[in-house]
């Protein structure tokens, strides 16, 4: 593992720089300290690839998501490195190391910054107009550095559990002598940054004054660093990191929930429509706290896009796992449920109006925008199989795809794209998970919790252009958090976290199988839906990744076990 410090060549602007009140990434090599401190835009610069580094799935593994490697989707081709995920062909040596990789990047230059950054006043530019709104961003800067290094150790604690940890510059030899740090110490550092450093950063960025970060977005923020906290105490607090129920910590997980719940509101950070999550303008939506902009392409649609579309090339798949998860309009009750209203004839009607903008169902007109043709997903359709490469499950993906993009020989077009790193919604689930594990009934208030936890899910199912019934009051405790798991997976569909739950529940039995669902269609015009369950590779030992091996060797000096059961 190399955390010492290394800055590469040339200096490279990358995407984002057709709007000035952007966040740039940017990219450094060979440099040291007497080229990134030699002016500001340097230092900026050299910050702004330390945020480069964040992550983001439009198709981490070969167009690959990983909501293919759990039950949300399956990955139409077989050949796609995502599938070794489910055949169980990853391993040391094959050990998916794109977040180690990166992560360590960024924390070996976040380091670097921060043992550096306390010397510089830049008292030679001070004759300079704009020398005090630069400084009020320099002087800043450096709590963005720590917020990212905290989130770059998150990312690599939920991924492997214990890892390598500091928080200083070292040799390459120093850094290949580290142990491995307990998860929960780790934990601990994160949330003591984020207490640390919260008060130092903009709630917002559009407010500072004389400021040279005025207006720009996508930098870290007060609510950006009380997300981070609440995300990482409901992960400490949940099975796979506590063992058993810890009330403590579910108490301090639901009080950093509402601390989001609460800024948010505070700082006019609301619910919006479902569907402004997603298409260019996603990252100016009232919802979002923190967002990944990745830039202007098409790739995630020409490798999502049906076949048979021109251009498409299929890809991610939700399975019908995803789309039973999708209750009825109505009556709130899941499609097998007694009294519903499903219609088995008609599927795909009357159901939770986010199943529509999510999933692409036979027979759906439009999708794309320049597509002229009904979707036909059904078996010898223009969408179905046995075309190579057409949806396996009977769905093709719509959410985070732009329907206006055109991947086309003739007019193919790109759009910009946003990755949603945290977004209020999300931390109203968070909020209610913790709380009701705390307070052990989805009704319970307490002065100190006024909101329950079923209100907080109601919330999420009364935004603008969802509607669904209201949760009603009286469930039982399994009834509640069967409703709830299923409210988390079709809210957060396809944004990187239902890999990541199934495991921190320890449920990881559910990632053994999937359903698809087969359709064909009957001569008088009408379908017959058939379900097909797929069986996958799963093992206790895949709630935790493998360390790579490569990283195993250059420690093998030290106490450096590899995750258990992938030696």
């Amino acid at each position: 593992m190399k955390i010492h410090h290394i800055i590469g060549g040339t200096l490279c602007l990358l995407a984002f720089t057709a709007c000035s009140d952007e966040l740039n990434y940017k990219e450094f090599n060979n440099y040291g300290k007497s080229y990134v401190f030699t002016n500001f835009d340097n230092t900026v610069g050299f910050v702004s690839y330390i945020y480069g580094m964040l992550d983001y799935d439009f198709g981490t593994y070969g167009n690959g998501m990983l909501a293919s490697a759990c039950d949300e989707a399956e990955y139409a081709w077989r050949s796609g490195s995502i599938n070794d995920f489910i055949n169980g062909a990853w391993g040391p040596s094959n050990a998916k190391a794109n977040i180690w990789n990166e992560s360590y990047n960024a924390i070996r230059e976040a380091n670097y910054y921060l043992s550096v950054c306390d010397q510089c006043d830049f008292s030679e530019l001070k004759f300079n107009q704009d020398y005090l709104a630069q400084m009020a961003r320099f002087r800043r800067l450096k709590f963005e550095v720590r917020f990212l290094r905290a989130y770059y150790y998150f990312n690599l604690v939920r991924q492997y559990g214990a890892v390598p940890f500091t928080t200083t510059v070292l040799s390459e030899a120093e850094a290949n002598r580290l142990e491995r740090t307990p998860a929960n110490e780790v934990f601990d550092f994160i949330v003591k940054e984020c207490d640390d450093i919260c008060d130092c950063l903009p709630a917002d960025y559009s407010r500072l004054g004389n400021d040279a970060a005025a207006n720009e977005t996508g930098r870290a923020s007060k609510l950006a660093v009380l997300a981070l906290k609440a995300r990482t105490l409901l992960y400490r607090a949940s099975p796979l990191f506590a063992g058993t129920d810890n009330q403590e910590l579910w108490h301090r997980a639901a009080l950093a929930g509402k601390a989001v719940i609460d800024s948010c509101g505070k700082y006019g950070v609301k619910l919006g429509k479902y569907s402004a999550l997603w298409g260019v303008d996603n990252w100016k939506q009232s919802e979002m706290i923190f967002v990944r902009r990745v830039g202007d392409l098409n790739y995630l649609e020409s490798s999502n896009f049906p076949i048979g579309v021109e251009g498409g090339y299929s890809g991610n798949c939700p399975t019908q796992n995803l789309v039973d998860a999708y209750e009825m309009k109505t009556t709130g009750k899941h499609w097998n449920e007694s009294g519903s209203g499903y219609n088995p004839e008609k599927p795909y009607e009357g159901r939770d109006p986010r199943l529509k903008m999510t999933v692409a169902l036979n027979g759906d007109k439009g999708w794309p925008a320049y597509n002229t043709k009904p979707l036909e997903t059904y078996y010898g359709g223009a969408n179905g199989l046995p075309i190579s490469g057409a949806t396996p499950t009977g769905y093709y993906l719509k959410k985070y795809l732009d329907v206006s993009v055109n991947v086309s020989a003739t007019n193919s077009n790109n759009k910009r794209h946003s990755w949603i790193t945290y977004r209020l919604g999300e931390f109203y689930l968070d909020y209610a998970e913790a709380v009701f594990k705390y307070l052990g009934n989805a009704d319970a208030t307490t002065a100190e919790f006024p909101l329950s936890a079923r209100e907080a899910v109601n919330t999420i199912r009364a935004r603008e252009d969802v509607k669904m019934p209201a949760l009603a009051t009286g469930l039982s405790n399994d009834e509640f958090w069967q409703k709830y798991q299923n409210e988390r997976m079709v809210e957060l569909a396809f944004e990187g976290h239902r890999f990541w739950d199934l495991r921190r529940w320890k449920e990881g039995s559910k990632l053994a199988s999937i359903v698809e669902m087969h359709i064909t269609k009957n001569a008088d015009g009408s379908f017959t839906y058939t379900r097909r369950p797929v069986q996958r590779v799963w093992s206790d030992k895949m709630y935790f990744f493998p360390i790579p091996q490569s990283e195993i060797l250059k420690h093998r000096q030290v106490n450096f076990p590899q995750n258990p059961n992938w030696e």
